[in-house]
């Protein structure tokens, strides 16, 4: 455990996938501390292994004042959005993710951070169908039409990784993640994937039932608490120095497999479903292959996607009277 008396700093601590890796750390490792930064959004707890900080990843002087005298670090901040948005307002994706990354990066080296897992994603993959590989990536195709401004965002941050790789020895793990779901992510309808939006009109007994999309569309998903125990693994294996992964659950989950289980599980039978959208801009079938980090490290999903549905309408059962992202 590499982890263990080590500060690691981690971007983006209150969203979704920040708080995952949190939790994840200080229930798994209790000889590490974290200094965790937010900007806008509070912090949601407090503990004594946590350092909050306020800043601002936009800007060079935040980056490096709140990464200092940390050891490894966790780049899991993004501004983010589900398909609605990439269709309706992709630049929402695009200029902060390569600024903020750019800053960082820069901030890590200039700060003597060796270590770093960004998190990257699935979007910087080609128009294709089935299951692709870390090494399939075709940069000489543009990213698929509905990810093609965050798509080369998340690209151009990857050759960033590479540069400060090759020219300074900084040591960072490229994940590039599948869609994300569980606690505390945005189940705003204007912002949430899909998974969390179809959540919160089910609990809200919406009737008739609308869905953004074509019920057949398949997908990658992963239940956070899988995935931050991916990125934990990563970083406290040191003999990863330079790398790229894909991290998914492997499993094909339609839109209306999702659909199906959240109705049942909050007992809501609606009049009628019916699916709306540009479902004809929609992929029908695009996952992972994450069988290189199962070989290099050993790790699996643990937690299936129905389960993890189940597990999020839980929480968002208990908690929507108070959570407003």
């Amino acid at each position: 455990m590499y982890l263990r008396n080590k500060l690691v700093f981690l971007a983006g601590a209150t969203g979704l996938v920040g708080n995952s890796i949190l939790r994840y750390i200080l229930e798994h490792y209790p000889k590490t501390w974290i200094r965790a930064s937010y900007h806008k959004t509070n912090p949601l707890s407090e503990h004594e292994r946590v350092e909050y900080v306020e800043g601002d990843l936009m800007s060079s002087d935040d980056c490096r004042k709140i990464v200092r005298g940390c050891d490894w670090a966790i780049m899991a901040a993004a501004t983010t959005g589900g398909a609605h948005v990439a269709s309706s307002e992709p630049w929402r994706q695009v200029t902060d993710n390569l600024v903020m990354d750019a800053r960082m990066l820069e901030a890590f080296y200039f700060e003597r951070i060796k270590r770093i897992v960004f998190i990257s994603s699935a979007t910087v993959y080609q128009e294709f169908e089935g299951l692709i590989r870390e090494d399939q990536l075709d940069w000489n195709r543009d990213p698929h039409p509905l990810y093609l401004g965050v798509g080369w965002a998340k690209r151009s941050v990857e050759k960033l990784c590479q540069f400060w790789h090759q020219k300074y020895g900084l040591e960072i793990i490229i994940v590039r993640a599948s869609n994300i779901f569980g606690p505390f992510a945005k189940f705003n309808a204007a912002t949430s994937n899909f998974i969390p939006a179809i959540i919160k009109k089910a609990v809200d007994k919406m009737d008739p039932f609308e869905v953004w999309g074509r019920p057949d569309v398949t997908r990658d998903v992963i239940y956070s608490e899988d995935f931050a125990r991916a990125i934990v693994m990563l970083l406290d294996n040191e003999e990863i120095g330079f790398d790229t992964f894909n991290v998914g659950s492997g499993e094909r989950t339609t839109v209306d497999d999702v659909v199906s289980w959240t109705l049942k599980f909050v007992d809501h039978t609606p009049k009628k479903v019916y699916y709306t959208g540009s479902g004809s801009n929609a992929i029908s079938f695009r996952a992972l292959d994450c069988s290189k980090i199962d070989q290099m490290i050993g790790w699996k999903s643990q937690v299936s996607v129905k389960e993890g549905i189940k597990k999020t309408i839980e929480w968002w059962t208990e908690n929507r009277n108070w959570w407003n992202k």
